[in-house]
C-alpha cells in the first residue's frame, strides 16, 4: 500500500489543510503530515511555537498523525540551516543571498537540503520508492496555482494539490481557519531568509528587535568570510546595503518597498 503524507509547512495553506481533514472536507485523506524542521534555530519562533502549542494540540485531538522531523547527518546528529551558516571555517551559503549589484538571490540549497531530501529521506525509509511511490500533498492555493510546477518530481513520489482541486484560495484559507476557531499562524519561513519582503523586516525591527540584530550580526558573519576569501558582499535585502541600514531604526520605509515579492522561493514546501 502506497505512503499517503502531506508536507506540512505551518504555515495559512497547510494549517487550513490540517483543519479540512480534520472536518473530513479536504477530498482526500493523508495517513501522515510530516513538518520537516530546518532547526529551532532557524525556523521563525513563532512557527516553532504554533506548531507545539496549536497545529500538534489540534492534530492529536482529531486523531492525525502529525510529525516534526529534522536533518540528521550520518553520525546521528541533528544539522540546522543556521548552525551551516555559522559553523566555524564554514564557506557554505545555502540560503540565496543578495547579490550586490543587480540584488538577485543567489544560488540556494536550503529547500531541497533541509525540506525536500529530509522527507524524501522518510519517504524512501518507510517505503516509498520509483515502483510504488508515495503520494505527498502540498499546501498550494489558487491563487500561487504557478508554485504547483516549480519543483522537479522525486521518482519515490507524486505531489498532489488539494486545495487546488478545492479551488480555495489564502483568504479562504484564513476564513477556514479563523471558523475552526484556530488563530491564523504567520508566514512559515526562517528568520533570516533573504526573500522577505523589506516590511517583513521593518516589523521585525520594531517588534522583535533581538531576532533583527541576530538577522544583522548573521549578514555581518557572511561579509567577513567573504572578505577573507577576496569576494564582494553579499545581502539578505535587495538593495545593496547592510540590513541595518536599509532598515533603519524607527524610521518609515519608503512606500512602493512594500509592493515586492517574496522573490521566487516558490517551491511550496517553506512557505505554506
Amino acid at each position: 500500500m502506497s505512503l499517503r503524507t502531506f508536507s506540512f509547512g505551518g504555515g495559512v495553506q497547510s494549517v487550513a489543510a490540517l483543519v479540512l481533514q480534520a472536518q473530513g472536507k479536504l477530498g482526500q485523506d493523508f495517513d501522515t503530515w510530516l513538518f520537516s524542521n530546518v532547526g529551532d534555530d532557524s525556523e521563525h519562533p513563532a512557527t516553532i511555537q504554533y506548531f507545539h502549542e496549536v497545529a500538534l494540540p489540534f492534530a492529536e485531538k482529531h486523531g492525525i498523525d502529525l510529525r516534526m522531523l529534522h536533518k540528521v547527518r550520518r553520525d546521528g546528529t541533528t544539522e540546522t540551516l543556521y548552525g551551516r551558516l555559522t559553523r566555524e571555517g564554514s564557506r557554505s551559503l545555502p540560503i540565496p543571498v543578495r547579490m550586490p549589484d543587480t540584488g538577485a538571490p543567489g544560488t540556494r540549497s536550503c529547500t531541497a537540503d533541509f525540506k525536500i531530501r529530509v522527507i524524501g529521506k522518510w519517504l524512501k525509509q518507510h517505503g516509498a520508492s520509483a515502483d510504488n511511490p508515495a503520494t505527498v500533498g502540498v499546501g498550494i492555493s489558487l491563487d500561487e496555482i504557478h508554485r504547483a510546477n516549480a519543483r522537479k518530481v522525486e521518482p519515490h513520489e507524486r505531489l498532489v494539490y488539494p486545495l487546488l482541486d478545492l479551488k480555495l484560495r489564502r483568504s479562504d484559507c484564513l476564513r477556514i481557519i479563523r471558523d475552526s476557531p484556530l488563530p491564523p499562524p504567520r508566514k512559515s519561513s526562517c528568520w533570516f531568509c533573504p526573500f522577505h519582503r523589506p516590511l517583513v523586516w521593518q516589523d521585525m525591527r520594531r517588534d522583535e528587535a533581538e531576532l533583527f540584530e541576530k538577522a544583522c550580526n548573521l549578514e555581518d558573519l557572511l561579509n567577513e568570510r567573504r572578505d577573507e576569501l577576496g569576494k564582494d558582499h553579499v545581502y539578505l535585502t535587495r538593495f545593496g546595503a547592510p540590513l541595518r541600514q536599509v532598515v533603519p531604526e524607527g524610521a518609515d520605509l519608503l512606500p512602493f518597498f512594500g509592493d515586492e515579492t517574496d522573490g521566487s522561493c516558490d517551491n511550496g514546501w517553506c512557505m505554506t
